[in-house]
């Protein structure tokens, strides 16, 4: 459900360091979620957008951790990820910033995704929406720190 991203965003390979608290991570990954969402509905928004997100963000996640008998858990986001809330208004203006900020990637979990159950479904009608009428149940933006912190303000964390 990936629908914007400007230029490639990721980490270089000298830039991963496993070993440095999350917020000395050059880039920053938020997902804000529609608060007025019940609990199933906001948690399977903002799976979907992170799934939206990892691959398209080289480096962001970590190499998978083996646990002491050998079972292996795939890696996570090493650089961390805030997941917020805020109201449908403020979810349409943080997409639309941040898919106007250069350096930034921006996945949005539009809200028709969650009332068509076939894909094809979900296309049509998001071919038939104009951008400034799409709703948004969630949006991922990974950035530049300072850049994603202008475009997401104080958040709340989602309760």
């Amino acid at each position: 459900m990936s629908d914007a991203s400007t230029g490639v965003v990721g980490f270089a390979p000298e830039e991963i360091d496993f070993t440095v608290p999350t917020r000395n991570a050059r880039l920053k990954w938020v997902v804000v979620v529609d608060e007025a969402l019940p609990p199933g509905r906001a948690v399977n928004a903002a799976v979907c957008a992170a799934a939206a997100t990892a691959p398209a963000v080289a480096g962001l996640l970590g190499d998978d951790a083996i646990d002491a008998g050998g079972g292996v858990h795939p890696g996570l986001p090493w650089a961390g990820c805030s997941v917020l809330a805020a109201d449908a208004d403020a979810l349409r203006r943080i997409h639309a910033k941040a898919a106007s900020s250069g350096g930034c990637l921006v996945a949005g979990m539009p809200a028709a995704a969650q009332h068509t159950r076939v894909y094809a479904d979900y296309l049509a009608a998001m071919k038939e929406t104009a951008p400034e009428d799409v709703a948004y149940y969630a949006v991922s933006v990974v950035g530049p720190r300072n850049r994603v912190d202008k475009i997401v303000g104080r958040l709340p964390l989602l309760p």
